[in-house]
């Protein structure tokens, strides 16, 4: 009988103690596991979804549920922000990029998010197949969508009321996909692009074209043009002069003229500034978006942005890297907490090899003087007792990584419509450093009871019998 033979023999005839030894090493092994590839996956896909996203605008609220919602996509929004606050952000030298996100909807639980193409700019992301939108009700998938749910250009899906996919079905407006987005490894993937007017028409919005000028806000600008002739006109005929305010809109006088017969009444100059139609009218439509993300034009909007927008809007700025920040932080202690736990397990997964090993060993004497009568010399004893705790520790460890990649296969298909960021099966590379640690602790485990192996007496271990 060769030595794997004897060890697999010995660690059967124990089989209680030993599978208590190999249960507490897979747990500790898989806790780790679970704790360490979540974690290197979970910090780089946050990486990867807000290198270009420097400031988050949406409604007052949580800036942190603003974040996960705008950015990350696995939180509701904190509520909706007017559209006419786009294009003031969109004009200001310290902004490159503002692009604006309509939610609401979703398809099976990956959210529809109305925008417009610098969407695709901001995220690094490009059309694998077919095109971007053109028009109203045409949507753009991401990759993760397109397979899992064995979509191609041309068919038509209809959206859910809501961010949960249980709700409400909007049957009456498809979306054509037309375009299949680059997989791109972050949250793209797992989503569904759109232009706003179709987030607005499924809700029964009514609304002008927001992506340029059209025709109807052409007509508008030279109504605005007409007016403001007008207002010149008439203070022209009173003799007055027209003053213009820094921003190159008219201004008019605060008070009324009164009865044109009263040549001494003396105008107010006050600042009354003539609104632009187009701005009144989608005020009046209600036309709103759930938040506008923003890529810096210098390092100098760091400072001056986010406070220009909270005092003076009443909107809210949170920046993605430190509200980032801040959820590690939060999730620090209770990660820390679970991987004391993973360490203390495993010692006590040690301990157990031990004394396993060692009570064996006390009824396994007389066996091993006997061996050594039949010519086994100490060195083989030693290797037998050392093969038996490092075998016990290598198939804990190895089922333990089973059940960790298990864990990892649930967390991934609860999160599966909004990040598909863990990959469940692939082997990780701390994974053998794991292993390697539960091949450690089985040496040392075993190390004090094969050297007592090693130092067996023969004669005295038979006089005794």
């Amino acid at each position: 009988m060769n030595t794997i033979q004897l060890v697999w023999k010995n660690l059967s005839r124990q089989f209680g103690s030993v599978f208590l030894s190999i249960l507490l090493t897979a747990f500790g092994i898989s806790i780790l596991a679970v704790l360490s590839i979540t974690g290197d996956t979970f910090e780089k896909q946050l990486d990867n979804n807000s290198s270009n996203i420097d400031l988050v605008v949406g409604a007052k609220g949580s800036p942190l549920q603003l974040i996960l919602s705008s950015v990350y996509h696995i939180d509701n929004p904190t509520g909706n922000i007017p559209l006419d606050e786009l294009e003031p952000l969109r004009q200001n030298p310290l902004v490159q990029l503002a692009v604006p996100l309509s939610l609401g909807d979703n398809f099976k639980g990956h959210r529809i998010v109305g925008t417009d193409s610098s969407f695709l700019t901001i995220y690094n992301t490009k059309i694998n197949e077919g095109r971007i939108w053109q028009k109203d009700f045409e949507a753009v998938i991401g990759e993760q969508v397109a397979k899992k749910h064995h979509l191609k250009i041309g068919d038509q899906i209809n959206s859910s009321h809501g961010l949960s996919k249980d709700g409400h079905s909007h049957d009456e407006h498809p979306f054509t996909i037309v375009g299949i987005l680059k997989q791109n490894n972050n949250v793209t993937d797992n989503l569904i692009l759109t232009n706003l007017e179709s987030v607005w028409d499924v809700h029964g919005i009514a609304h002008a074209h927001a992506d340029n000028e059209t025709a109807a806000q052409k007509e508008q600008r030279e109504r605005e043009e007409d007016r403001q002739e007008t207002v010149k006109a008439h203070l022209h005929h009173h003799g007055e002069d027209l003053p213009e305010n820094a921003t190159g809109q008219v201004a008019t006088n605060e008070k009324e003229h009164h009865d044109h017969d009263h040549d001494d009444h003396e105008h107010e100059e006050e600042g009354v500034f003539v609104k632009s139609i187009g701005a009144d009218m989608v005020k009046q439509n209600g036309l709103e978006i759930t938040a506008i993300l923003i890529k810096y034009q210098s390092p100098a909007a760091i400072g001056i942005l986010p406070k220009m927008i909270d005092q003076q809007t009443d909107m809210q700025a949170a920046s993605p890297a430190m509200e980032s920040t801040r959820l590690f932080s939060l999730l620090g202690v209770g990660i820390d907490s679970l991987a004391i736990l993973a360490y203390v397990i495993m010692l006590i997964a040690g301990l157990s090899v031990f004394i396993n090993l060692y009570n064996a060993l006390k009824q396994r004497k007389y066996d091993l003087a006997i061996m050594r009568t039949l010519g086994a010399s100490k060195g083989k004893l030693f290797t037998i007792v050392l093969l038996e705790g490092l075998t016990i520790t290598i198939v804990g460890g190895l089922v333990g990584l089973l059940l960790a990649h298990l864990a990892l296969y649930y967390i991934s298909n609860q999160t599966s419509q909004s990040a598909d960021f863990i990959e469940a099966f692939r082997l990780h590379p701390k994974e053998l450093v794991f292993l390697l640690v539960a091949c450690l602790i089985g040496v040392l485990a075993a190390l004090i009871p094969a050297v007592k192996a090693y130092r067996t007496s023969i004669a005295g271990t038979l006089s005794n019998k």
